[in-house]
């Protein structure tokens, strides 16, 4: 027959185990959830990055092309510039709502699968 002392012992080598068992799944589950958030935005990097450069090709030859009908080649790279820079303003005032909000929330998505 077991003394209480023997159960009282078994208890805590079953409550050892379980805590031990629960950090490691607990670290996994971390672990599973990080490679999903940074597999997800290396993958969405890069064909940003691949968008950007086709675009920064696109700018040149659209700023080429309007500095030779306006007689200039450098009055096509200012008009570019002058686009881009209208263009950053309304990124400035409308960001929350079209850079940050979906970013944040894209995160937080993969975050919770």
């Amino acid at each position: 027959m077991e003394t209480p002392g023997d159960l009282i012992e078994l208890l805590f080598e079953r409550a050892e185990k379980f805590g031990k068992t629960t950090l490691e799944l607990t670290k996994l589950r971390a672990l599973n959830t990080t490679t999903i958030v940074v597999t997800t935005l290396v993958t969405k990097l890069s064909v940003i990055v691949m968008v950007s450069i086709c675009l920064l090709v696109l700018n040149i030859g659209i700023a080429l092309f309007l500095g030779e009908i306006l007689g200039k080649k450098y009055y096509g790279f200012f008009i570019v510039a002058a686009f881009y820079f209208i263009a950053a303003i309304v990124f400035y005032f409308f960001m929350h709502g079209w850079i940050k909000k979906p970013i944040f929330d894209l995160i937080i998505r993969q975050a919770l699968k």
